[in-house]
């Protein structure tokens, strides 16, 4: 009985540590944030953590398999989308940065001048600038892919218009060799801005380059092999008040300003069914 009841723990304790899958998007991985803040969840709980870094859709097209427990992705239709398809429950914004147009220092297009988005891109699209989206269909790309059509636009098929298909950090690589213009998150800009030659041309208060994270884990009820403990364990390990501070503190001192200002869960862009 004895050895029952400690090969009962055993397997208890297996239980409870295994490791969390998260499908999560380039650029809050390219920004560093995650080495920075999940270290500390594992030492709490035991929990290691796999990080998927690959584009929202992507993350979300993962964890919509079941491939993955939780997803921390920043495109709120797509979230709400995958929350009416019950792929996913319990959501809750962590935090939010902003988008920026970056691009070549000579800045030929004069993106720097620009009123407001929309009119950065259109000097863009009326320069024939050479830009480099991501092409992924990440949330970064559908941000993008809007801002043509508000501008009344569609660069695609344009010799200029390039498409990376790959993160966010390496976007901004292909860019900075190409001489060209990018739209990128502000954390993984700063993160990267001494190892690419690009200037941050348009990084202005403006409500269709705001960029909101929100995590959510997926529905155990669809997914019963899900790790349904570990995700919410890392939902309120997100949203706890020391956490959201060291969020927002990450690297500040470094940069003189937030790569990420914290949400404590309370969305600034509604994600609802």
């Amino acid at each position: 009985m004895k050895k029952l009841f400690a090969l009962g723990l055993l397997l208890g304790a297996a239980l409870a540590a295994a490791p969390l899958r998260l499908a999560t998007t380039t650029s809050v991985n390219d920004s560093g944030l995650l080495e920075a803040i999940l270290p500390g969840f594992t030492r709490e709980t035991g929990i290691a953590v796999q990080v998927i870094a690959v584009g929202t859709g992507q993350a979300l097209a993962i964890a919509g398999r079941g491939d993955a427990d939780a997803v921390l992705v920043h495109a709120p239709d797509l979230e709400a989308r995958f929350l009416r398809e019950g792929k996913g429950v319990a959501h809750a914004c962590i935090a939010y940065n902003n988008f920026v147009i970056a691009g070549p220092a000579a800045d030929p297009a004069r993106v720097g001048a620009a009123a407001d988005a929309l009119d950065a891109m259109r000097r863009i699209y009326a320069a024939g600038a050479t830009f480099v989206s991501r092409g992924d269909n990440s949330g970064t790309y559908h941000r993008e892919r809007a801002l043509w059509r508000a501008a009344g636009l569609d660069p695609t098929g344009r010799p200029w218009y390039l498409e990376s298909g790959s993160g966010m950090g390496a976007t901004l690589t292909l860019a900075a060799e190409k001489r060209a213009y990018t739209l990128t998150d502000l954390g993984t800009f700063l993160f990267m801005q001494d190892k690419v030659d690009l200037a941050a041309l348009f990084d202005r208060p403006d409500p269709r380059m705001l960029n909101q994270y929100g995590y959510m884990v997926v529905n155990p009820e669809r997914f019963p092999g899900a790790n349904r403990e570990a995700a919410y364990r890392l939902r309120a390990y997100l949203l706890r008040e020391d956490v959201q501070r060291a969020i927002g503190a990450y690297l500040k001192d470094r940069f003189g300003r937030s790569l990420f200002t914290p949400l404590y869960g309370r969305c600034k862009v509604e994600v609802s069914l």
